[in-house]
């Protein structure tokens, strides 16, 4: 571990003593004119780094790659996925991981160049990313971080000077990004299919090593790493699910053992309810559909129980049936920290069994009548009823009057009622439109002062101030909005 004391970084490179079939060593590939064009102070500063340094100093060089900080060890990661359901054997084509920043809490974060050429994982591709898709990810990962759900983080987007040739031309764009780990189910496949037992095991006590320390004196640590996991990624998925999240490609590459939401490329929020919403352009079946994350998510945990069949005993029978049994109690899980968050959004502090159907029977009329999943839970928490034409309906009448006697069982306060829905229903979301009209104001103006202004609204979402009630207004546009997996 090598500490530069001029910009702060604290660089240790823990994953490069894993087995050499997990990545392959490789440097960035230079930039002709690298610009520092976001970045993101709170964050540089809780991960130890000199935010005036790196923004006036050697910033831009370092987030595009073309100066290596003292003590990194550049390298892409191997795994595999399913994607779409099919199993490919992928890898970081477009992603360098310089290594891991331990911030000044003792934390091991990694910090990863995304976009910075090509590697031996590119397969046929350019390396590159362009500037759009960066900025989407800086936004909405950024936005997800202030809702309290867990993320891989975005520290800065530099621009290189060059273009990246898509269906169009348009300019390119680095951006670095900041994760408790990069591991993934995908990970564990790879090691799987294409390393030995020994090789998988050093992978999965790396894994309990970093992130589940508390495991390695179980009886069976394997089975538990499972359990954990499982556990992790029911309460995110029921995050999304709370806010109108659609992540959009649920591959299992993309799913991370920490639990952290990774890679922002076709997702969006959701603003009418309606279960079916697909926003991604190549989602044609709706596999990742709002209503199905739960359900993927699912899957995706079967994939990896079944990556580490091999160290969960060595009776294979009794090996697929300890897998089964953790993941059946998946949906338990899940559907328990989804009831739980729906009864905070209502102002619910205890369990009532009848709360299923009035939760039920809320999302039922949001849907017949359309209306906006973030603002109709903002309009019950301050009795706010005169804009949604849903409150206008009998349904809601007669579901408003079993909300209100529900709510007088409960021995809290009115107050202590509104403060738990004030904290539980974000004010604020990044609506679509405005993530498309900031990323156009880059892109084609080179103008950020829009994104910046909605960073800085989406930044506080709890606060329900009056600043930020024009960003809590849907889109007027009547045409499906669609996002598209862009480099």
């Amino acid at each position: 571990m090598t500490k530069n004391k001029i910009t702060g970084w604290n660089l240790d490179n823990s994953y490069a003593e894993l087995p050499t079939l997990f990545f392959l060593n490789i440097l960035p590939t230079s930039v002709n004119e690298p610009k520092l064009v976001i970045f993101n102070d709170q964050l540089a500063e809780s991960i130890g780094l000199d935010r005036e340094e790196l923004q006036n100093g050697d910033g831009a060089a370092i987030f595009s790659g073309n100066k290596i900080p003292k003590g990194a060890a550049p390298l892409a990661q191997a795994y595999a996925g399913h994607q779409f359901g099919y199993f490919n054997r992928l890898g970081d084509g477009r992603a360098i991981l310089f290594g891991e920043q331990i911030t000044p809490k003792g934390r091991r974060v990694d910090v990863q160049l995304k976009g910075p050429g090509r590697t031996p994982y590119s397969r046929g591709g350019d390396g590159r990313a362009s500037l759009g898709p960066m900025l989407r990810e800086y936004i909405i990962s950024e936005a997800m971080h202030a809702l309290g759900i867990p993320t891989t983080r975005s520290l800065a987007v530099v621009t290189t000077g060059e273009s990246v040739i898509r269906e169009k031309e348009f300019p390119g764009a680095i951006l670095t990004r900041i994760a408790s780990s990069h591991l993934r189910v995908g990970t564990f496949q790879y090691g799987a299919n294409w390393g030995t037992v020994d090789e998988l095991r050093s992978l999965a006590d790396y894994t309990i090593r970093r992130h589940y320390p508390e495991l390695e004196m179980q009886e069976n640590p394997y089975l538990s790493l499972l359990q954990k996991v499982i556990e992790q990624q029911a309460s995110l998925i029921a995050k999304w699910q709370l806010v109108g999240f659609i992540h959009g490609v649920m591959n299992t590459d993309n799913m991370t053992i920490s639990g952290q939401t990774i890679d922002y490329g076709p997702c969006a929020f959701m603003d009418v309810y309606n279960p079916d919403t697909v926003f991604s352009s190549i989602d044609r079946e709706g596999r990742y559909r709002y209503s199905n994350q739960p359900s993927i998510g699912g899957w995706n945990l079967a994939r990896f129980a079944e990556s580490l069949l091999p160290l969960l005993g060595d009776d294979e029978q009794k090996a697929l049936e300890l897998a089964q049994t953790e993941i059946s109690a998946y949906g338990s899980i899940y559907y328990a920290n989804w009831l739980n968050g729906m009864r905070r959004k209502l102002g619910l502090f205890n369990e009532e069994t009848a709360d299923e159907d009035l939760v039920s029977n809320l999302l039922k009329i949001m849907e017949k009548y359309r209306a906006d999943y973030t603002n109709v839970f903002v309009a019950l928490t301050f009795a706010e009823q005169k804009d949604i034409a849903m409150f206008k309906s009998p349904e809601f009448v007669q579901w408003h009057k079993l909300w209100q006697e529900r709510i007088k069982r409960q021995k809290e306060s009115d107050e202590e009622r509104t403060l738990l829905m004030k904290s539980s229903n974000p004010a604020v979301i990044p609506r679509n439109h405005r993530v498309e009209e900031a990323l156009e104001a880059a892109v084609e103006r080179g103008d950020y002062n829009v994104m910046e202004r909605l960073l800085n609204a989406l930044s506080k979402p709890y606060a329900h101030t009056k600043e930020q009630i024009e960003y809590a207004q849907p889109s007027k546009e009547t045409l499906p909005y669609r996002t598209y997996c862009g480099t």
